[in-house]
């Protein structure tokens, strides 16, 4: 098994990556690591797999897919995790924004204080305020809602044992939240290191409005899954049951007054419908979680994806 493999997902990056590719092997030379880089091409239409295609015949240590098609950030990582190797998994950016020349205080802090997950944090970033809010506002709601103390929860850089990366899904938009998978995964030892920030060279920010909708969206799907994956009827069957008990204590009630006290016109009482509301209701969550929990037991991979070549 190898020192560690550096994954780098990247979509329309192909400026960026013969000066990325000289400066991470000049610090793999100069620690003598035994390493390989993998690059996912996500979809590029800029002639990015032509230069990984030059970069291949100079160094054996590059290994490559391409997709068929952009599929995101998530569907890089998660096929580079499958393709890894190393004893430690290393992820970055490949817009020059992170710096290899932290990888070797990655690794040292991994080995030394036993790790699971470190996590970078760009203290200081030289992003415009349109992505530098959002992401405090992130990581703020993302460390109280999950636990983890990470002040930088989407920082593309990051060392991963490779138990990790073996062990957990990444999909969708996720890749933000990977240290909360981690954690619902059992993989509880999470650190954090100050990481140099570099403004970007070239190209544009793949950063768009959609984070501002589909973040909040995947961090609530992690957690529930994470609590509830395997046991949806813990969440849905107590909702039905609460919401059927509410709703025929409601019925019950009418129906002693209307016995004991000759109360009618019961059809014309709110409380009357909202009570069979709430049984229909609770009916339904009951099965919701009948559904849920033979989805759970006989779900497909989710993570399927075309490729178009390897390297």
């Amino acid at each position: 098994m190898q020192d560690l493999s550096i994954v780098i997902p990247l979509y329309n990056e192909a400026e960026s990556l013969p000066e990325l590719h000289e400066w991470i092997v000049r610090v793999m030379r100069e620690r003598s690591y035994d390493y390989e880089i993998i690059f996912v091409d996500d979809g590029s239409t800029d002639g990015s797999w032509e230069v990984i295609r030059k970069l291949r015949e100079i160094n054996p240590a590059v290994k490559a897919v391409r997709f068929r098609r952009n599929y995101g950030k998530s569907a890089g990582l998660n096929v580079g995790f499958g393709k890894a190797s190393g004893r430690i998994v290393i992820t970055m950016d490949a817009d020059l924004q992170d710096s290899p020349e932290e990888i070797p205080g990655l690794m040292e802090m991994m080995q030394k204080g036993d790790y699971d997950i470190i996590s970078g944090w760009k203290k200081k970033r030289y992003d415009p305020l349109s992505k530098t809010i959002p992401t405090k506002l992130y990581n703020a709601v993302t460390s109280r809602m999950s636990g983890i103390r990470l002040h930088d929860m989407n920082c593309g850089l990051k060392a991963y044992r490779s138990e990790v990366v073996k062990n957990i899904e990444v999909y969708g938009e996720m890749h933000r939240y990977i240290p909360v998978i981690a954690k619902w995964a059992g993989f509880n030892r999470i650190g954090e290191k100050v990481v140099q920030h570099q403004a970007r060279k070239y190209g544009t920010t793949k950063f768009g409005l959609s984070r501002f909708i589909y973040g909040p969206l995947d961090l609530f799907s992690i957690m529930f899954v994470g609590k509830f994956g395997k046991r949806p009827m813990h969440f849905f069957g107590v909702l039905g049951t609460f919401m059927s008990f509410a709703g025929l204590l409601i019925l019950g009630v009418l129906s002693l007054q209307k016995l004991l006290y000759n109360i009618g016109g019961m059809a014309n009482r709110p409380a009357f419908y909202l009570g069979i509301l709430m049984v229909i209701v609770g009916v339904q969550l009951f099965i919701a979680g009948f559904l849920g929990e033979l989805i759970s037991r006989n779900a497909p991979e989710r993570n399927s994806y075309k490729i178009m070549e390897e390297l």
